[in-house]
């Protein structure tokens, strides 16, 4: 008869305490995620976000300040002498264009030196983000002069080569040329460029590679090398990325991220990077790029012969096929790069709003996708209103992101409620 009376007794228990549970109130997203909100508060939310408001002002000046520096080259005829050295160096045209990217560079550069130190330095420092000492940003700050040299030396002699043999349809030409140069970088960046700035090592065996790699491994994505490298001598943002294209992959992470975040949020942000790469984000980027490029290169091939057939002369520039007009060609690409800041924000926005999606499925920890979006709004602005988000952000907000993991905890997890 005692099983009976057991029997009866759960039942009866049962009757009450489901009752009581059906009562219990559901889980809402919204009051989570301003739950999570409230948790960057007073000082710590006043400072993120005027970090981030000022930096659409530093949009306009930093254009302001690249066209003051070309504008200073064409006014003292230097960029004509940058390309008369040029052509008594050698007589090939494309390899004068590339002569002439160096001095142009380096002189440029050296006008906005004030505008890069307190953008970069200064103003990191102020806001308690940048880590290094004055010195080794500037090491760094050399180091990128080398490789703008390099690069900017190929694109104005691959650019006046266009505009050479079709001075009518050239932008056609930048157009592919961008696309492909961006395609270039992302597969080299991961093996060549990066390390020249930090140092790569494998991760450790334990839960957070584990947990890497049958992420990794659930999408056919390789995971036979994951890398940590050391930003946190730079900076202490949290990082991570799954960089490059066929042979140059590389799924890496930075040590803010492991020292910072719990192992949820590490696989949550890992989630998300997988994301760029299931979803060809890279090819794509570099093809929405290129068209806002070839928009802008069209515009400039409208502008610039109106421009150099008034003030041409004056300047020492013999006509639109001459590397000297590069000055006017780039003041006309910067101001249309700035108008198109909308366009360039919304592309990189769209993909990171793809991948956010993509990385709460594969990580499936939506509250550690919340706790790492909170530590982004260190320095990002959290809770803007809807034109301002699609005016300056390229990612989604702080509150976007929050609330999207927990509209997704709604849907996808039996008890949603916060343990």
């Amino acid at each position: 008869m005692r099983p009976k009376s057991v029997s009866l007794f759960s039942a009866l228990a049962c009757l009450v305490v489901v009752p009581a549970a059906a009562h219990a109130a559901p889980f809402d997203p919204e009051a989570a995620t301003q739950a999570y909100l409230a948790t960057l508060k007073g000082a710590a939310r006043a400072q993120s976000d005027a970090y981030f408001e000022g930096g659409y002002w530093l949009l306009l000046w930093g254009t302001l300040a690249a066209v003051f520096a070309d504008f200073i080259l064409l006014r003292t005829g230097l960029s004509a002498r940058f390309r008369n050295w040029a052509e008594r160096v050698t007589k090939r045209r494309f390899v004068q264009s590339m002569l002439y990217g160096v001095p142009y560079v380096i002189i440029s550069s050296t006008i906005l030196v004030p505008w890069t130190i307190y953008t970069g330095y200064v103003r990191e420092k102020q806001y308690g983000l940048l880590t290094q000492g004055f010195g080794d940003w500037a090491g760094e700050q050399a180091i990128l002069l080398v490789l703008n040299i390099i690069a900017f030396s190929l694109i104005i002699a691959l650019v006046m080569n266009g505009i050479r043999r079709s001075p009518k349809r050239w932008w056609l030409w930048g157009t592919g040329m961008a696309a492909l140069t961006m395609v270039f970088f992302i597969m080299i960046a991961p093996v060549f460029i990066n390390p020249l700035f930090n140092t790569y090592t494998e991760l450790a065996p334990g839960p957070v590679r584990d947990r890497i790699v049958g992420m990794a491994q659930s999408r056919g994505i390789p995971a036979n090398h994951i890398y940590v490298f050391d930003q946190s001598k730079q900076h202490k943002r949290i990082s991570a990325n799954v960089a490059g294209i066929g042979p140059t992959i590389r799924i890496s992470l930075n040590d803010n991220l492991l020292k910072r975040t719990t192992l949820s949020e590490t696989a949550a942000v890992m989630g998300h990077e997988m994301g760029h790469y299931v979803l060809n984000h890279s090819l794509r980027l570099a093809i929405g790029f290129g068209l806002v490029f070839g928009f802008c290169f069209w515009i400039a091939s409208l502008v610039v012969p109106g421009i150099v057939a008034r003030w041409g002369a004056g300047w020492g520039i013999r006509g639109i096929d001459d590397v000297a007009a590069w000055p006017v060609y780039s003041i006309v690409i910067t101001i249309l790069i700035l108008a198109m800041t909308p366009v360039k924000n919304t592309l990189i926005r769209s993909q990171e709003s793809e991948a956010d999606a993509f990385g709460l499925d594969v990580a499936r920890e939506p509250d550690g996708f919340a706790q790492a979006a909170m530590q982004l709004s260190e320095y990002r602005k959290i809770e803007p209103g809807p034109v301002e988000e699609f005016l300056f952000y390229d990612h989604p907000s702080g509150r976007t992101r929050v609330r999207m993991s927990m509209e997704w905890k709604a849907r996808h997890l039996a008890d949603p409620r916060p343990k």
